[in-house]
């Protein structure tokens, strides 16, 4: 028999568990929108495959020592799933690093933040192909609205900006990232029950990042020793903050909820994106700005107003 005492640790507990995933998903999408004109400062100093290469050898250097100091804290590697983290880390993280940073060359942060925004749509394609879950109706139109938002804050949340279509290479690149950022969360998401989100993101960079030897060339170093303050600055940031920490938050967030309900909350990035190159870059906003971001928000309530329609795992998650 529950008792009423019981009934209430139990309705802390899931009360905790929702503060706790909204903090996690609340940093990441903060930190991956810093990201975006963070990466153009790199640029300005560093060719795209040095700025990936630089910022993932950091990252995973740091994951590397997290995982000496503290060993307890990681799950125990499995070798039959080696080949899967190489797929996940090289593809998820190594091209989709590359792709955005051979994209932000030539379209702009606002730009590159919306196309971005597109990976909740393909992984809701991939949810429904490879984890058979179920879209609602609550879901598809908050995903509606919500791209309705990051179009208008896109197109005219600032001063000129446009989609340039002039240069399809950089939107096509930018794109592939999209798609193999669904591609990542969607595999991640099989591992998930295997690993802990800290354990899954560590083994994924440390083993599916030794693809980028391929694309080290000598004037790398050259490029590094003669980096600025500003470019260290912005490479460090990268590293440690949209890169290990977010990456880990990522996870943490998709063992305690559906992949097609998580990646909605990629809806915010273009929002605080657009913020984040007004302050950094002095990029104007317009009252579109404004507009878009309410939308953005009134989307994401869509979605989480009928979320018990939804089976949710009321857990904290294991780090």
């Amino acid at each position: 028999m529950i008792t009423e005492k019981d009934q209430n640790k139990k309705e802390d507990s899931r009360a905790w568990a929702d503060k706790f995933f909204y903090i996690i998903i609340g940093l990441s999408v903060l930190f991956w929108a810093f990201a975006f004109p963070l990466i153009k400062i790199g640029l300005l100093e560093l060719t795209p495959e040095n700025l990936a290469i630089l910022r993932l050898f950091i990252a995973s250097l740091i994951f590397f020592c997290i995982l000496l100091i503290k060993p307890k804290r990681f799950s125990k590697l499995q070798k039959k799933d080696v080949p899967t983290l190489f797929i996940l880390g090289f593809i998820g993280v190594s091209i989709y690093h590359l792709s955005i940073n051979y994209g932000e060359q030539y379209v702009s942060a606002g730009t590159a933040s919306l196309i971005i925004a597109t990976i909740p749509i393909f992984v809701v394609i991939f949810a429904a192909l490879f984890l058979s879950e179920k879209i609602s109706l609550p879901t598809f139109l908050g995903v509606l609205i919500s791209l309705i938002g990051v179009i208008i804050i896109s197109l005219w949340g600032t001063p000129n900006a446009t989609i340039e279509i002039f240069y399809i290479s950089g939107a096509a690149a930018v794109l592939l990232a999209s798609i193999v950022g669904a591609m990542y969360t969607i595999l991640g998401k099989r591992l998930i029950k295997r690993y802990n989100p800290l354990s899954l993101t560590a083994y994924a960079f440390l083993i599916g990042n030794t693809g980028l030897v391929f694309f080290l060339r000598p004037y790398f170093f050259t490029q590094v020793l003669s980096l600025s303050l500003q470019g260290w600055i912005a490479v460090l940031f990268l590293a440690c903050f949209p890169t290990v920490l977010a990456y880990t938050f990522w996870y943490a967030a998709l063992e305690v909820r559906q992949a097609s309900e998580v990646t909605v909350y990629l809806y915010f990035t273009p929002v605080i994106s657009t913020f984040a190159s007004y302050l950094i870059l002095s990029e104007g906003i317009t009252i579109w700005y404004i507009f878009g971001g309410f939308l953005v928000i009134l989307g994401l309530y869509v979605v989480n107003r009928k979320r018990n329609q939804v089976k949710i795992a009321k857990k904290i998650p294991r780090f």
